[in-house]
């Protein structure tokens, strides 16, 4: 057995990256970032287990793709570290950033060779530039780039986690302890990604996947003679309203579904469940929001939508274009890619009976192009 586990921290929120979009999300072919790193890592045995930190928003999104082992971060990366070591049974530890994503297999063969010899092994680069600290030349020679992955004796770390003070790397928080590192030279195609610039630094990551990924949702609601009627955002003039735990606007909610469903992220009911008060009498144009934002931040691109109300009353016709507008402004696309159309049962069925609406609507998304920044 290897003794060794693997730490792989993602739970940022990708603040320095100003996209939009969580760099951990970005997609290398099909594949979000966290997991190209992790499989990558898991094709060289040389761990036990691989374990990602990952952000409370992010981590049941991440279960949904492979089977490592998930823990919720904190809110700094020592934080996201100390829940981590929570299951770490290995004697040895290895802690690496997702956004290090082009680690090679001879990098990574160097540290674990060094294994034993410290409390921590530190990978760094040489500067080679002219180095001056407060308005003094120092000797570049003294200084090191300090890089990960970064191998600890795994009680090592978790002693030195338990002081006062924020450490931006492992061997820091181990040598302020009064434990050991030994440097080892590290490798430039080790470059983490920071900011947008950093990805053309990358020579391992291939472009995002162009599939076209589609969802459908449905819903209905009944009408119910108090409160008032939304469709689509925009307030119906009705002696009806609808029967719901939030404003019972069905359009947005059967969009909602449709987009969830073309990014695999679930249903309306698994994000804004009708049993949480937080939601009752909710404006669903705000959940629409939410959903857009949280489709955003994990790599998803909205192409088009296409929604079909079913409804015997009210008559759609003079409030379409007014739809289409509002959806198109919270969706963050041309208000031709919004498509509405309202149609009859022929008086078939409750909704033909004038007792509700029901809507389906499809979204097709694609995969954000960081290629094309």
């Amino acid at each position: 057995m290897s003794n060794l586990t693997l730490i792989l921290l993602a739970a940022g929120s990708s603040s320095r990256f100003e996209l939009g979009v969580k760099k951990q999300w970005l997609r290398i072919a099909n594949q979000p970032l966290w997991q190209f790193v992790a499989e990558k890592c898991e094709k060289t045995g040389h761990f036990e287990k691989i374990i990602i930190a990952a952000s409370n928003e992010d981590i049941e999104f991440m279960k949904l793709y492979s089977d490592f082992t998930f823990v919720e971060g904190g809110a700094s990366r020592q934080e996201s570290l100390k829940n981590a070591l929570k299951e770490v049974d290995t004697e040895y530890v290895l802690v690496s950033d997702i956004a290090r994503s082009c680690i090679s297999e001879d990098f990574l063969q160097r540290i674990i060779s060094h294994r034993g010899k410290s409390d921590c092994i530190v990978p760094y680069l040489s500067v080679t530039d002219t180095i001056v600290y407060d308005g003094i030349t120092i000797d570049r020679e003294k200084v090191k780039r300090v890089q990960t992955p970064q191998l600890s004796l795994a009680s090592a770390l978790r002693s030195a986690l338990v002081q006062e003070g924020e450490f931006t790397d492992e061997s820091s928080a181990i040598v302020a302890n009064g434990g050991s590192r030994e440097f080892i030279l590290g490798e430039e195609d080790a470059h983490k990604i920071t900011r947008i610039a950093d990805l053309k630094k990358l020579s391992c990551l291939v472009p995002p996947s162009d599939d076209t990924l589609s969802g459908t949702g449905f819903d209905v609601h009944a009408f119910d003679e108090k409160g008032e009627m939304y469709l689509g955002g925009v307030k119906i003039e009705s002696k009806y309203g609808f029967k719901a735990h939030s404003d019972g606007d069905v359009a947005i909610h059967a969009l909602i579904d449709a987009l969830l469903g073309a990014a695999g992220m679930g249903d309306i009911g698994m994000m804004f469940p009708d049993n949480d008060d937080a939601y009752k009498g909710a404006d669903s144009k705000e959940l629409l929001k939410v959903v857009v934002a949280k489709l955003r931040s994990f790599g998803f691109v909205i192409i088009n939508v296409d929604v079909i109300v079913a409804a015997e009353k009210p008559r759609l016709g003079a409030y379409k274009s007014e739809i289409r507008r509002t959806l198109s402004s919270i969706l963050g696309i041309e208000a031709h890619r919004v498509n509405i159309k309202a149609t009859t049962t022929e008086k078939l069925g409750f909704i033909g009976r004038g007792e509700g609406v029901g809507v389906i609507a499809n979204a097709n998304l694609k995969y954000f192009d960081w290629t094309k920044i």
